[in-house]
């Protein structure tokens, strides 16, 4: 456990490291950091957020599927929060110039139109609560020098959130199984990877249930209105100046496509 004197200095760490685009070294290297430690810092982050100006439009889930959390080490979920500062209009290109060390992920966003407040929450209730589904990318990118992360770490750095694209059509619920929802990710023209719905955690649907029901134990919730990426099908992509990311969805789900810019 640390002090809140340490929650706050981590936390105002992030945030320079982020505007000023330079790395920091991994905060598990220099404190005894539990989950919990980490989440007051990523709280106190969206607290310093907020208080500029940015408004909250969502949450993430993060470190869903078994390829994500190979890919990093780790091995269970993780939720941070979206601001409108995050979110890239589709058409528009991912911003190098304000990135540190960017990667892509392909997510399906939920789009709630009541609360999902827990404990308790189902994969049931999340599918009343949700208006309808829309393809995203995730940009993830990490204030931590050279992706050298714990759990603690990543938790604490908001969920390691870059930016967030959303396709379209926002598509109804109704006729679709998630689980069996596929996807065709094109880089440069190129496929580069496939995968389904229940990559991750099974099915979108419960991932956007655990979602619900951490939140909770943090006097935090899900609101109408808000976007829920609910975890990366794939394993990060790497993704460098010029490059042109394209996601196809199966069940008229739709697609997403970005480019990368300075």
């Amino acid at each position: 456990m640390i002090d809140e004197k340490k929650i706050v200095e981590f936390a105002q760490e992030l945030v320079a490291a982020e505007d000023e685009r330079k790395p920091i070294d991994p905060i598990t290297e220099r404190a005894e950091l539990s989950i919990e430690d980490a989440y007051k810092i990523q709280l106190e982050i969206i607290k310093m957020k907020t208080g500029r100006g940015e408004k909250v439009v969502g949450k993430k889930i993060g470190l869903t599927s078994k390829r994500m959390q190979q890919a990093i080490g780790v091995y269970q979920p993780d939720f941070g929060h979206i601001t409108d500062k995050m979110i890239i209009a589709e058409g528009y290109p991912i911003p190098l110039s304000e990135l540190i060390q960017p990667k892509i992920e392909v997510e399906i966003a939920f789009i709630l139109k009541d609360d999902l407040t827990g404990p308790g929450v189902t994969a049931a209730e999340v599918l009343r609560c949700t208006m309808g589904f829309l393809p995203a990318f995730e940009v993830i990118d990490s204030r931590i020098k050279g992706w050298k992360i714990k759990i603690q770490d990543t938790i604490a750095d908001n969920a390691s959130i870059g930016r967030v694209i959303l396709g379209s059509p926002l598509s109804n619920l109704y006729g679709i199984d998630l689980r069996s929802v596929g996807v065709v990710v094109r880089k440069n023209g190129e496929v580069v990877e496939t995968a389904a719905g229940a990559a991750v955690l099974g099915n979108p649907l419960e991932s956007v249930a655990w979602l619900a029901n951490k939140l909770s134990e943090h006097g935090v919730n899900p609101s109408a209105g808000e976007i829920v990426l609910s975890g990366s099908l794939i394993a990060p992509i790497e993704i460098k100046l010029g490059d042109v990311i394209q996601a196809e969805f199966g069940c008229g789900l739709g697609t997403v496509i970005t480019h990368v810019a300075k």
